[in-house]
C-alpha cells in the first residue's frame, strides 16, 4: 500500500491524496490550488492518468478540497465519487460557482475583435457546467458511521469531522496482501461548540493517519464567545459610530453560522436591531440545503428552531437576491451589516462592496475566515495601504479587523487531542497535510514530544505503508 500526497503538501489549499492498492487507486479529495493562479496550466496538469482512478473519496465540499473534481472527470476519470449526502449537495453549488468565476476571469483575459464573445485559446476556463453535471452523475453518497465495501478488498466509513455540513474523516480498512491495514484522512477538522455544527467525533484508532494541521502552533482566542464578539463589534461600528460593518463569509457553512449567532443576538435584546443585509445568492441556495439536512445541525440550532422558529431568518435580515437590489445595498445609508463572498475577496459580490467602501473612514471589514497567501483578503490583512480592485489602486482608509471566533478549523489543541484518541501502540506513522509549512512544524515538534512518529510529506513523492 502506497500514499503520495498529490496537493496541500506542506501548504494549506489544494488537498489532493493518493492511495493505492495493487490495481486499485483511491484519490482521497481532488481541491484547487488557490496558492495558485486558477488556470487551466496549474490545476489541469495531475502528476497520474485520471484514467487509473478507480474511485474518488470526498471529505468535505469546500473547493479546496473538491474543486478540481469536473477537470478529473473532463480528463478521463470514470468512476465512483463517494461523500456524505450534504457534500454532494453543497459540492455542486460551489462547482457550478466555480464556472462563473473562471468565465468571467476568462472573459476579463480575452481582447474582443474578430472573435467577439468567444474565449481565446489563452483564456480557456478550467471546466464549464457540462463537465460540473458529467462529474455530479458519479456521486455516489453514504451515511456518516456506516462501513461501505468499495472494493473486495477495502472498507470505507465516514466519521463526522465538524467544520462544515456533511464534512467527514474518511476511515479506510484495507486487506493488504493478506495483511489488514488501516488509515484515516481527517479532512477539516472543526471545532467543539461551533453555531449549527455537531462537535467532531474521535476517529478509531488506525495504523497511518492523515491529518490536516491549519493551526499548528496557533491557539484560538478564548474568553469571549461568539456573540459576545459580535456584540462588541456592532456596537462600536454599527451603534456608536453609526458606520458599516462589511464582513466576508463563505457562503457555504461560514455565512449560516454567522446569521444563526446574529439571530440569537437580536432576538435575546441584547443589541438594538440592525439591518442585516446577506448579499450572495449562493448563501441563500446554501441555507436551504442546510435546511434540507435540518437532522444533522447540532442540538442548540434544533433547540432554537423548536422555540422561535427558523434560525436562519429574522425580521432585520434580508437575503439579497439580484444583482441590481445588491447595488441597491450601496445606496442604504443607515448603519448596517453586509455579509458577502467570497471570503477571501476573489470574486463575488463582496469586490462591489469593497470597491464603494475601501476609503470609508466609517466602514470596518471584519475578516472571520483564512485568506490564503496570494489573494485580496491576505493582502488587506498583511496591511497593504493600496489594494487594486476592479482595475482600479484604491488607498486602503476603512478599518481591517479579524477575529477567529468563527473560524471553523480545529486549533493546535484540537488537533492534538485528535491524535491522542489513537492508540500509540498501533499508530505506526501520522502524515501532516493542509498546513503552512511553520504549522507543520509546530504540530510535528508537539506530537513528537508526546511519542508519536510523525512525517511532514513531500509533494508527490510515495511513502510506502
Amino acid at each position: 500500500m502506497k500514499l503520495t500526497i498529490h496537493g496541500a503538501a506542506q501548504q494549506v489549499t489544494g488537498s489532493m491524496h493518493l492511495l493505492e492498492l495493487d490495481n486499485y487507486k483511491i484519490l482521497i479529495d481532488c481541491g484547487l490550488d488557490y496558492e495558485k493562479d486558477h488556470s487551466i496550466h496549474t490545476n489541469e496538469n495531475f502528476p497520474f492518468d485520471p484514467r487509473d482512478i478507480d474511485v474518488v473519496v470526498l471529505t468535505h465540499a469546500h473547493i479546496d478540497h473538491s474543486g478540481n473534481i469536473p477537470t478529473l472527470v473532463r480528463l478521463g476519470f470514470a468512476g465512483q465519487i463517494l461523500c456524505t449526502p450534504p457534500t454532494a449537495d453543497l459540492t455542486e453549488l460551489l462547482l457550478m460557482d466555480s464556472v462563473n468565476i473562471f468565465l468571467n476571469k476568462a472573459g476579463k483575459k480575452n481582447k474582443y475583435g474578430k472573435n467577439k464573445g468567444k474565449f481565446n485559446s489563452g483564456a480557456q476556463p478550467l471546466y464549464l457546467q457540462k463537465h460540473v453535471m458529467d462529474a455530479m452523475e458519479r456521486f455516489v453518497t453514504i451515511g456518516f458511521n456506516k462501513p461501505f465495501k468499495i472494493s473486495g478488498d477495502v472498507e470505507l466509513t465516514f466519521i463526522p469531522a465538524g467544520h462544515l455540513l456533511g464534512a467527514a474523516s474518511a476511515v479506510f480498512k484495507v486487506m493488504d496482501k493478506g495483511e489488514e491495514k488501516s488509515i484515516a484522512f481527517t479532512g477539516d477538522i472543526g471545532r467543539k461548540n461551533y453555531p449549527v455544527l455537531n462537535d467532531p467525533e474521535p476517529i478509531p484508532p488506525v495504523d497511518f493517519l492523515v491529518t490536516e494541521s491549519t493551526y499548528g502552533g496557533r491557539m484560538h482566542t478564548h474568553g469571549k464567545t461568539v456573540e459576545e464578539t459580535f456584540v462588541e463589534v456592532i456596537e462600536k461600528v454599527c451603534i456608536k459610530e453609526q458606520g458599516r460593518l462589511i464582513i466576508p463569509a463563505f457562503s457555504i457553512g461560514r455565512t449560516q453560522s454567522l446569521v444563526f449567532s446574529l439571530n440569537k443576538i437580536f432576538s435575546s435584546g441584547l443589541l438594538p436591531k440592525v439591518k442585516v443585509f446577506v448579499d450572495s445568492p449562493m448563501a441563500g441556495m446554501a441555507t436551504t440545503i442546510f435546511r434540507k439536512h435540518h437532522n444533522l445541525v447540532n442540538d442548540e440550532a434544533k433547540e432554537f428552531y423548536n422555540k422561535q422558529g427558523d434560525e436562519f431568518e429574522f425580521d432585520n435580515l434580508t437575503y439579497v437576491e439580484t444583482l441590481k437590489d445588491s447595488r441597491q445595498v450601496s445606496n442604504y445609508y443607515e448603519p448596517c451589516i453586509i455579509i458577502s463572498s467570497a471570503g477571501m475577496l476573489e470574486g463575488g459580490r463582496i469586490q462591489d462592496h469593497l470597491f464603494y467602501n475601501i476609503q470609508n473612514y466609517y466602514c470596518t471589514i471584519l475578516f472571520i475566515g483564512y485568506c490564503a497567501k496570494g489573494t485580496l483578503g491576505h493582502r488587506l490583512l498583511r496591511g497593504d495601504s493600496i489594494v487594486h480592485i476592479k482595475d482600479r489602486d484604491l488607498a486602503v482608509y476603512a478599518t481591517i479587523k479579524q477575529t477567529d471566533v468563527l473560524s471553523a478549523h480545529g486549533d493546535h489543541n484540537d488537533l492534538i487531542n485528535t491524535v491522542k484518541h489513537q492508540d500509540k501502540s498501533t499508530l505506526k506513522n501520522i502524515f501532516l497535510v493542509h498546513g503552512e509549512t511553520g504549522s507543520m512544524q509546530a504540530l510535528s515538534d508537539a506530537l513528537t514530544v508526546d511519542g508519536y512518529k510523525v512525517t511532514i510529506p513531500e509533494k508527490d513523492v510515495a511513502y510506502v505503508l
